[in-house]
């Protein structure tokens, strides 16, 4: 029956309603032939008068066969009325059965599956009709509806990854302020505590305005400007006094001139890898700044490395994930090193991370400072 389903539903209608029907009056003529052969095996009433005047008697039936006889004329008049309204419905159940049944099915077990928002699912070409290309048109609108929900599941995971960074890269410059308000009460150090106050309180609005206006954590924009790689010298040793009052900490910075770079980005990376060494160093934490030439490129390499247990061997292999975490703490939410790793390649570098072999992690975090 395949060359059935390459055909449109009227012509199919039409030609499986004439087959029935034709077989219908087919079967009327058999019965109808059958039922005058019997109706001549017996008697009628009346005579019958040949050509040369002999007149015959047709005799009287018994009333068993003028029962046979009526019984006969009944079958007759009932196969012209009935077999023929027969071979229509015939039609129908032929039609429905191998046309409309198996894309009906498909249609439906198709919009109960869809609107149980269950889209992991193909709906296969039954047919090159009307009810086929219903179900091609189906087919296509699972794949959208899935395509679109796909993109909108894509869509809030990196809402959720943005809102994460978000709420972790403004941690920092928190605990800065908070130290800066502690040092005011006790008087001292006004003059450098006003300045750090109104330098991390424009940082905040610059991030807070920069992440209102994005999507995604890697559409932020790098405003690149001159700073003094001794201003980021003394920036790196009051973070670290601030963020790990408790551990010994060695900075060394590379005298030179100015370099081009994205101030708040630098100090974001930074703030987050001083972060994470205050919180698993056991003792004393090393931080490095200097400028490096890489394939040809200038670069302001940062490294942050302690003596604490070391990355784990994934996190090293693989690189940071969104929202890994080394131990789960409600107060972190392993975006750190993740948001590390996307500023820093927005910045034309990169962050690697490596154990020391003597016990400890480093984290070198570069930024291109190409003139």
């Amino acid at each position: 029956m395949k060359w059935l389903k390459k055909m449109g539903l009227r012509r199919a209608f039409f030609l499986v309603s004439v087959l029935c029907m034709a077989a219908a009056l087919l079967l009327t003529f058999g019965i109808y032939q059958v039922c005058a052969k019997i109706y001549d095996r017996y008697p009628h009433y009346g005579v019958v008068i040949t050509s040369d005047g002999v007149v015959t008697d047709l005799g009287k039936p018994t009333p068993e066969q003028q029962r046979i006889i009526e019984l006969v004329n009944q079958i007759q008049l009932l196969a012209i009325l009935i077999v023929p309204v027969c071979g229509l419905g015939l039609a129908g159940i032929l039609f429905y059965y191998l046309k409309l049944k198996e894309p009906i099915a498909i249609l439906s077990e198709s919009t109960k599956r869809i609107r149980m928002h269950d889209l992991d699912f193909s709906i296969p070409e039954v047919s090159a009709d009307e009810l086929g290309q219903i179900c091609a048109a189906f087919e296509t609108m699972r794949a959208e509806l899935l395509r679109t929900n796909q993109e909108l599941w894509r869509q809030a995971e990196e809402r959720r990854r943005l809102n994460a960074a978000f709420a972790h890269d403004l941690r920092n410059p928190i605990t800065v302020l908070k130290g800066t308000v502690k040092m005011l009460r006790q008087e001292q150090g006004e003059e450098q505590a006003l300045e750090r106050l109104e330098t991390y309180t424009l940082r905040i609005e610059q991030y807070v305005e920069a992440m209102s206006s994005i999507q995604r954590l890697e559409q932020m924009p790098v405003r690149r400007k001159m700073v003094r790689l001794s201003v980021l010298s003394q920036e790196l040793q009051e973070t670290a006094r601030l963020l790990a009052p408790a551990a010994a900490v060695t900075v060394m910075v590379q005298e030179g001139e100015d370099v081009p770079l994205d101030h708040g980005l630098f100090l974001t990376v930074a703030e987050n890898l001083i972060g994470n060494a205050a919180r698993f160093a056991q003792c004393q934490f090393e931080i490095a700044l200097e400028s490096v030439f890489e394939k040809g490129e200038r670069m302001l390499l940062l490294t942050v490395q302690d003596d604490g247990a070391g990355y784990p061997a994934a996190l090293v292999k693989d690189g940071p994930k969104p929202f890994g975490k080394k131990h789960e703490e409600p107060a972190h939410f392993g975006m750190g090193l993740y948001s590390c790793k996307l500023l820093c390649e927005k910045h034309g570098g990169a962050l690697r991370l490596e154990n020391r072999t003597d016990g400890g992690a480093v984290a070198k975090a570069s930024f291109c400072v190409n003139s």
